[in-house]
């Protein structure tokens, strides 16, 4: 017989497999929008765009659910749902804005892609140490898991002579502490609120955010925007419509630090893409940093978690 707390814990890990692959995808698109216009262009257009491509899916999903679950439908007009969907798209939103406009300055201040996949994903050690301060226990396994995967993505990422700090590293290292925020955020509010409303509602929040920010410190120009607009439909569309929202679906009832390790897979699928697609060389160095970030998710999964399971 099947367990079916299992079977949910695979589809939810699915769903974050999925996230970081896209997300593995983008990092290039970035770089290629960052070309053409500023970071807070940049950030704005993708997050408008992630909420264009989500509103009409919420509206058509909650039409369905008036007619097939009319008491769920009725809690989510409660004051109570309102307030949650509200608050926790805000901080979402905001902890998104903040990661995704650090990150775009970490790669105009020429932080090199690989460098970059490499600092962002240290947010497997920023989410259970931050974790610890908010009196959230992780297991052993999975500290030596996050180790496994440190050393993974050391020789998937950089160079064997190392790396030295330069200005655009701290923006991508501050741009890891918020993204471990984001994470834990969406812990907290997924319980409550639909993941796919939520997802759409920090768009909302986001772009607000990150335009007001593009007014006050930028001037965009339509030329420059046309020139980034295939970067920007990726980022916005795959990156933010899609991935962020699998992100949030995927990590309801997921340990925190174990979603992080999947999603920091992202590193590895963009060093694979570039293999496949770009007939890049994939190093035995590289090839060894992406069977131990193999081994570390892994590692995170086998143990069965104490966390009892929600569903909706």
């Amino acid at each position: 017989m099947s367990n079916p707390n299992l079977l949910f814990e695979l589809r939810q890990s699915g769903l974050l497999l999925i996230t970081a692959f896209i997300w593995g995808c983008s990092f290039v698109a970035q770089s290629i929008g960052m070309e053409s216009v500023g970071p807070y262009t940049f950030t704005a257009s993708r997050m408008a765009l992630g909420f264009v491509f989500l509103l009409p899916i919420v509206a058509m999903l909650r039409k369905r659910l008036a007619a097939s679950q009319p008491d769920e439908s009725e809690r989510r007009r409660s004051p109570e749902y309102r307030r949650n969907l509200i608050l926790g798209g805000f901080l979402c939103g905001l902890c998104l804005f903040g990661g995704e406009a650090l990150q775009q300055f970490g790669l105009v201040h020429d932080t090199e892609v690989g460098k970059a996949g490499f600092i962002t994903a240290l947010y497997i050690v920023f989410v259970p140490l931050i974790g610890l301060f908010l009196g959230q226990k992780s297991r052993l396994t999975l500290w030596l898991a996050v180790a496994i995967a440190v050393a993974g993505l050391w020789f998937l990422c950089l160079p064997p002579e190392g790396f030295s700090i330069a200005l655009g590293d701290t923006y991508i290292f501050l741009c890891a502490i918020v993204f471990s925020l984001h994470i834990l955020v969406i812990s907290r509010f997924v319980t409550k609120v639909n993941g796919i409303e939520l997802s759409m509602m920090q768009f909302f929040f986001g772009s607000i955010i990150a335009f007001t920010s593009m007014m006050l410190f930028e001037h965009p120009t339509m030329s420059g925007f046309m020139a980034a607009l295939p970067a920007i439909l990726w980022a916005g569309i795959m990156s933010n419509g899609i991935a962020y929202t699998l992100q949030i679906v995927g990590q309801r009832g997921m340990n925190e630090t174990a979603a992080s390790l999947i999603l920091s897979l992202e590193s590895v699928f963009s060093v694979l893409a570039g293999w496949v697609v770009l007939n890049e060389i994939l190093t035995p160095r590289e090839g060894l940093g992406c069977v131990l970030m193999a081994v570390a998710v892994v590692l995170a999964q086998l143990p069965e978690r104490k966390k009892r399971i929600e569903r909706r």
